[in-house]
């Protein structure tokens, strides 16, 4: 069967560091697949490019953070996409539809206003947005972000289907109306 030395004996001898001073019991070893030094690292930076549609995993609140550009894709696939987002303080994102497009956008960072209706000149819905607030847009609603807060709004936005071209970058909002979106 298998070997296993001094198994009844003395177990206390496997774990005492005055017998093994250089090794560290198997409770104390960091677990780097899921354990804090791997969140740590996932953590520290993030390649902010579109990475779809292949599989993907990432720290989207980190990421979030860290994108300073006004419109970054981060992944797009054949039903799905993920943008991050920051707006700058007073800016924001400009009143929008999507006609085919549910939206979900979430708050990493800062406070803002969501105005949201059925008509372009009626948004009745309107509330205020913290960190970790979740919006979500039915296609064919009018909706505008507004950053109220005094450090830059960090989100992440999810369409389905997806709304940009794989690979956009807009790193400011004027470039973003440029290009029609």
């Amino acid at each position: 069967m298998y070997y296993v030395p001094m198994m009844y004996p003395n177990t206390a001898l496997y774990y005492d560091p005055a017998y093994y001073p250089m090794q560290t019991p198997y409770w104390q070893v960091p677990d780097t697949r899921w354990g804090y030094w791997q969140t740590e690292k996932l953590k520290a930076r993030v390649p902010l490019k579109d990475h779809g549609p292949g599989p993907f995993v990432v720290d989207i609140n980190a990421a979030s953070k860290q994108n300073k550009n006004y419109r970054t894709t981060l992944w797009t696939g054949k039903h799905l996409q993920v943008t991050l987002m920051s707006i700058n303080v007073g800016e924001d994102i400009g009143l929008e539809i999507h006609p085919n497009t549910d939206q979900f956008l979430r708050i990493e960072q800062g406070q803002g206003i969501v105005q949201m209706g059925k008509e372009e000149n009626k948004l009745d819905f309107e509330r205020r947005l913290r960190d970790d607030t979740a919006i979500m847009v039915p296609a064919g609603t009018w909706h505008n972000v507004i950053n109220t807060g005094n450090i830059p709004l960090k989100l992440y936005s999810i369409y389905a289907p997806p709304h940009h071209p794989h690979g956009t970058v807009h790193t400011t909002k004027a470039q973003a109306m440029e290009e029609g979106d």
